[in-house]
């Protein structure tokens, strides 16, 4: 499999022609609704064979296809790949050799939806954390969600399905509710045994921890609630979890209350949501910059062992107004959203070198200007790369529901899943 690029002039028909692949298959695994494709759009080609074009390098093919020189010489021992000829026939090498785990989020929905969509993403999935349960500050569990089908559909197709336990109230992620929890031994104690207690009574193979805003001041108590639960579950066989946000030092004060060496020595994997540098209230920008990916993995891997890691992406970006306002909210919108609104104003998709990382403008019907950064298929293949580079547990993302149609050709080009 390989990237291509729409050049100007090109149309689904000239490409899938050029490729020997047909319109319906190049559209079926990039989730294209309509045909009327845009400058600079990334296509993934489901083939394993590519014939040479006018202009082709060594490595121009080796960086479409997101391998090596070495992976491309070895899959081709028999060519002389030193003079490459239009409409030669290379092979482009499996490099599925990788065991990964993937823990992804998910929003339950209906029972009918749930199923479906489960069932659909479970053949490259190894854990599924379905979103979310809330708890009072004596550590009574508040929320009881419809989430029977969920569990049951995701054992049934050999993946762990995870509860996702979070500080989240009517008001956004809370600070305080966590401090009175873990500054209360009896509370703190309450919602690990209610975390338990809904774990089996629900069905789940374990739990995974969301407490976002967490204070300096409850850094170790945080680690040691964090140890606590972990004692409580793992004899029993659940798995503990969380979810952490990227961080490249201990100077940010607020994110001063996660201590990734602790927090790394306790739980079984640790998801880093390494995406939200620029966000709904931020000025345009991308939402998960290679550059920031990097130096959070770097930090992560000095303090926590790497096969710990789970590498979290966003299938979602932002959608701006320009010029920015400060103090307004950009709506977020998903990457498969993004690539059809491009589509739909016929506006070419320009990317970034530096932050691999794709945005595009526009005009609206009423005259508004616009900038979007999200992901595709090439920011996405950076970030399966770095899983190979660092040597970490897999990759992770916020959230199944929102779609990424060559998601799933994607994870089986770079890794083999592992499965319960």
């Amino acid at each position: 499999m390989f990237v291509h690029v729409v050049q100007q002039g090109e149309s689904l028909f000239s490409i899938s022609r050029k490729y020997g692949t047909t319109i319906n298959q190049i559209r079926a695994v990039n989730g294209l609704g309509e045909i009327n494709i845009v400058q600079g759009q990334p296509l993934l080609i489901p083939l394993y064979v590519y014939t040479i074009q006018p202009g082709d390098t060594l490595i121009s093919i080796a960086r479409r296809a997101y391998v090596s020189l070495a992976q491309l010489r070895a899959a081709n021992p028999a060519m002389n790949l030193s003079f490459l000829q239009p409409g030669m026939k290379i092979t482009i090498p499996n490099i599925s050799n990788y065991l990964a785990s993937t823990l992804s989020f998910y929003v339950v929905r209906s029972p009918q939806l749930d199923e479906a969509l489960i069932k659909d993403f479970a053949p490259y999935a190894s854990a599924i954390s379905i979103f979310d349960y809330q708890f009072a500050p004596n550590g009574d569990i508040l929320t009881e969600l419809n989430d029977i089908t969920a569990v049951e559909t995701t054992w049934r197709n050999r993946v762990t399905p995870l509860v996702t336990v979070t500080n989240l109230t009517s008001e956004g992620f809370s600070t305080e509710l966590v401090h009175e929890v873990l500054n209360n031994p009896t509370a703190r104690t309450n919602l690990i045994n209610n975390i338990f207690t809904l774990i089996t009574r629900k069905g789940y193979g374990g739990v995974n921890i969301d407490f976002e805003r967490v204070s300096a001041e409850d850094r170790d108590l945080f680690t040691g609630f964090l140890r606590q639960l972990r004692d409580r579950l793992n004899p029993a066989g659940f798995v503990l979890t969380i979810a952490v946000p990227a961080k490249t030092s201990d100077e940010i004060p607020w994110l001063r209350g996660y201590d990734y060496g602790g927090i790394g020595a306790v739980v079984n994997f640790m998801f880093i949501m390494a995406y939200d540098w620029h966000h709904a209230g931020s000025e345009p920008g991308p939402v998960a910059p290679i550059t920031e990916v990097r130096r959070t993995l770097e930090y992560a891997i000095a303090r926590v062992p790497s096969k710990k890691i789970i590498l979290g992406v966003p299938l979602y970006g932002y959608d701006w107004k320009t010029p920015f306002t400060p103090g307004t909210a950009a709506p977020a919108i998903s990457n498969q959203d993004a690539i059809e609104k491009a589509m739909r104003y016929q506006v070419p998709i320009q990317y970034s070198q530096q932050y691999q990382s794709p945005y595009y403008r526009y005009r609206d019907e009423q005259g508004q200007s616009h900038e979007v950064w999200f992901e595709d298929v090439r920011s996405m293949s950076e970030k399966m790369v770095l899983v190979r580079e660092y040597g970490l547990e897999g990759l992770g993302a916020w959230q199944l529901t929102l779609g990424f149609a060559p998601g799933p050709w994607l994870l089986i080009k770079f890794y083999r899943i592992r499965k319960v």
